[in-house]
């Protein structure tokens, strides 16, 4: 038996990164372990809203972003027909504090694993731990853990046990044994990435079209790849489908299930199909999420992140609510102590906040925008888009979504710090 590690972080993703360098800042002692033998690059582009880069500013690590990713500066709405529905400016052009960063998820990961070696120490993630349950006792918790093959390794003693290993966490199965399967939305999504010139203001994000005839989200990661001054673009395609594809990140997609839908978008700003046809790799996974769940903390245990409330990824949210969970929680620790007190005290704030985003995720994100334009123009081309929908109605949506999932500029500074 390992002793003592004051807080178990399961999973070495984003969230529980995030967690690991958030409770070295407090002073509060931690170890991550992490189910596979070796951490490398996964996943496509995300994107890191304001609320979320305050909190990876509070953490220094703003110049390790500007490093790997290209700060966005407006978000874009277009018709499958490729004409312009609503423009706003994002970040700090937006007038916010903080940006908001268009970035690979993988160079965001091994952004957050160097400064986690660097700052907590070279033993401070152990790979190659699967665990296989926790359980707790009047002073503490024992996680139990796997190796890669399969055979049990010593157990690992400390205060709480928090589960950060994403959407298939093996604490929630223990707290949840009867949860059931996720949630299909009737959407699935092929992802990418391209070299490409920049388009538009070379920092847009593009959200086009609409599900009834096949949605793109669209924008770059990575400024200057090659000596064309080229950037990494990533995209998104989300189709409607009866059925859901297989829930694995890594799952290869097929060209010939998805194109057909964006073979006519040649915009004056981007050819569509080219892009996706230059791309390296194409990955197919469904649009699931989970019902919320009324409670993650149990005693000394509790969730975080994808393993607490796994959302469609239809507002740029999924990792930014990981981060602001990691964040809100590390504070709770140092004020209440390393027990069941702060896990209730982050309970009963983050809970709440996160089912709403999960909810908002499903019926009014962003793209409702899209769907607005497409229902009301039936999804041909229109001559005046005022006589349709004014602006202000779409930028109503928009701030709607804001308010709701806690990037209002306003609200967001006024906030005061988590930690």
């Amino acid at each position: 038996m390992s002793e003592n590690t004051e807080v178990i972080v399961l999973g070495a993703g984003i969230g529980g990164l995030t967690l690991a360098l958030s409770l070295h800042q407090a002073g509060i002692a931690c170890r991550v372990y992490e189910a596979v033998a070796e951490l490398r690059p996964l996943g496509v582009g995300i994107n890191l809203l304001p609320h979320a880069t305050r909190e990876l500013s509070e953490l220094g690590l703003l110049p390790a972003l500007d490093a790997i990713g290209v700060r966005t500066q407006e978000s874009v709405f277009f018709n499958s027909h490729g004409q312009l529905v609503f423009r706003e400016a994002a970040g700090i052009a937006a007038g916010y504090d903080w940006p908001q960063y268009s970035i690979h998820r993988g160079d965001l990961h091994a952004a957050l694993l160097a400064a986690t070696l660097e700052r907590l120490g070279p033993g401070s993630v152990v790979c190659g731990h699967r665990c296989t349950g926790v359980e707790q006792d009047a002073s503490g918790v024992t996680a139990r853990f796997a190796a890669p093959g399969g055979a049990a390794l010593p157990g690992v003693r400390g205060a709480v046990a928090v589960g950060c290993d994403g959407i298939h966490s093996a604490l929630r199965r223990q707290l949840y044994p009867n949860e059931g399967p996720p949630r299909y939305s009737g959407i699935n999504m092929w992802r990418g990435t391209a070299k490409h010139k920049p388009f538009l203001s070379g920092a847009s994000m593009v959200r086009a079209g609409w599900l009834d005839l096949g949605k793109m989200v669209i924008y770059p990661i990575r400024d200057n790849v090659d000596a064309e001054g080229n950037q990494l673009v990533n995209w998104v395609a989300e189709i409607h489908a009866p059925q859901p594809a297989q829930q694995d990140w890594s799952r290869p997609g097929k060209l010939e299930d998805f194109l057909p839908a964006f073979v006519d978008w040649h915009f004056d700003w981007l050819d569509v199909p080219a892009l996706i046809r230059s791309s390296d790799a194409i990955l197919e996974y469904p649009m699931v999420d989970q019902e919320p769940l009324p409670k993650w903390t149990h005693g000394r245990l509790t969730l975080l992140g994808d393993a607490a409330h796994p959302m469609v990824p239809r507002g740029s949210n999924g990792a930014g609510q990981a981060i602001i969970d990691a964040r809100y929680l590390a504070g709770a620790l140092r004020r209440f102590g390393v027990g069941a007190q702060a896990l209730e005290d982050y309970d009963g704030v983050r809970v709440k906040a996160t089912t709403h985003v999960v909810l908002t995720n499903r019926s009014n994100p962003p793209d409702t925008i899209l769907r607005e334009v497409f229902e009301r123009t039936g999804g041909k081309r229109f001559d005046r888009l005022d006589e349709i929908v004014t602006q202000a109605e779409l930028q109503a949506i928009s701030d709607n979504y804001k308010r709701a999932t806690g990037f209002d500029p306003d609200a967001l500074k006024a906030r005061a710090s988590f930690l």
